[in-house]
């Protein structure tokens, strides 16, 4: 049996949020920006992550689709147990949905405690989006 290839494994979650009704496209966009500044390619991506007040959402739910992976959704408790780890707390957020950020908390969440938030969040009018990497164990 060979070694597996751990370079072609996926490895990164890309966490997204939104405000309802977002413009599909709008977060097509930053799902592709926040892929290029971090050079992860979409075949590189186990999923997409997000809170589960968006488990419905089209333009979520479109990313996923046009990445062609799996969109997996977190509880608020769950998202806020990921503070201490996230770069981009926010109260405005936590005032609206119950944790302090989405899609950093939902990109850490997705690949558990050994997740490190490879691009930290950026925006766009109406979505945000970051990136976390599965690190591999050494021995």
């Amino acid at each position: 049996m060979g070694n597996p290839d751990f370079n072609s494994t996926p490895r990164y979650v890309l966490g997204l949020g939104c405000e309802r009704g977002a413009d599909a496209d709008e977060v097509l966009a930053l799902a592709l920006q926040a892929l290029g500044m971090a050079d992860v390619a979409p075949e590189q991506l186990a999923g997409i992550a997000s809170i589960d007040g968006r488990r419905k959402e089209p333009a979520i739910l479109g990313v996923a689709d046009h990445l062609g992976v799996a969109a997996v959704f977190f509880d608020a408790e769950t998202l806020e147990r990921e503070t201490p780890r996230i770069k981009n707390p926010s109260a405005v957020v936590f005032a609206r949905v119950g944790c302090h950020g989405v899609a950093e908390s939902a990109a850490m969440a997705a690949v558990g405690p050994t997740a490190e938030l490879f691009l930290p969040k950026i925006k766009s009018a109406h979505a945000t989006a970051a990136i976390a990497r599965i690190l591999l164990q050494k021995q």
